[in-house]
């Protein structure tokens, strides 16, 4: 299989170096200019969760880049994962050249993608959520992937381009979870990742969130404060959301830094790389949430401080 990344995001980066390690051929469009700032490849440390026993990958990843998409030019699939404020130019861009391609959107987003990606038509796009999480230091991937992906399934069967999406990570090594509502799961995300984010503001990084069993514990009660946010969306919390709502959250901050934010563990280490700057989803959701007449003052409180530095 032919497929083009758009960008190269530190997730992207993960999953096409494990489908080029499955036989496929992978490209990265990038803006012009970043192909001779990026250099031929990366140096991947990776935390590689397919496995049984999960293994630490360190190796170079020689990549190939374009700065144009040419609309004659063939790719059986397009990744598409940015930033959640890039999608709609993106896809304005990408919209003329995408042929008859399939477009995985598999990006952390807050409303409904398909709209999002218009004028790219419904009925080419797929829509998935990743398993992966890093960021980079120089021309150094710091990553974490996880065994687990998310595609979504219009309908009660897969149609043959859904079906050549879970072909593909299936033959990848990755377990598949298939959603009839990828939306609402989607947006139980979103509202998990503004939560980390609302912290990452206060503090400083996402490095800082790790170390801090107080940040942490915060992220855990803004969860907790965006479920009438939710059910004011008509979107269902997920079991998850509802268990970090429920449980204490200190007692879950204090689980959280003894586990996956270990300073010893992989997934601190992609995290303390994670340059993403944070701050749209809180914009969004708090946006959102005053036309719905819901409070969150944890969160405005975040976007306060961000305006107040801006």
């Amino acid at each position: 299989m032919k497929i083009l990344f758009f960008g190269r995001g530190a997730i992207g980066t993960q999953y096409a170096w494990a489908f080029e390690k499955a036989g496929h051929t992978v490209v990265f469009y990038v803006r012009a200019g970043r192909s001779v700032q990026y250099g031929p490849y990366v140096d991947l440390k990776i935390s590689d969760g397919r496995r049984k026993k999960r293994k630490t990958v360190q190796e170079r990843f020689d990549v190939s880049f374009i700065e144009e998409i040419d609309p004659e030019e063939k790719y059986d699939l397009m990744f598409f994962s940015i930033n959640p404020e890039q999608v709609k130019e993106a896809a304005k861009y990408l919209a003329p050249r995408v042929g008859d391609s399939t477009v995985l959107f598999f990006n952390n987003f807050g409303n409904d993608p398909y709209d999002a990606m218009l004028p790219i038509p419904k009925d080419q796009i797929v829509v998935g959520f990743p398993g992966a999480g890093g960021g980079y230091d120089g021309n150094k991937l710091y990553g974490n992937l996880f065994k687990g992906v998310q595609i979504g399934i219009k309908k009660e069967a897969p149609d043959a381009r859904e079906r050549m999406v879970l072909d593909l990570f299936a033959s990848s090594g990755f377990k598949i979870s298939e959603k009839h509502d990828i939306q609402n799961f989607l947006i139980n995300h979103y509202v998990a990742n503004a939560a980390m984010e609302a912290e990452v503001i206060k503090t400083g990084s996402f490095k800082n969130v790790a170390d801090s069993k107080e940040a942490l514990t915060g992220m855990f009660e803004n969860i907790r404060e965006m479920i009438p946010y939710l059910k004011a969306k008509n979107v269902t919390p997920d079991l998850s959301v509802r268990l970090l709502a429920l449980l204490p959250p200190r007692a879950m901050a204090g689980l959280l830094k003894m586990t996956l934010y270990s300073p010893k563990s992989m997934a601190y280490e992609a995290l303390a790389h994670n340059g993403f700057k944070a701050g749209y989803a809180v914009k969004e959701i708090v946006g959102e949430a005053d036309e719905l007449g819901v409070s969150l003052p944890r969160l405005k409180e975040s976007l306060e401080q961000t305006e107040k530095e801006e």
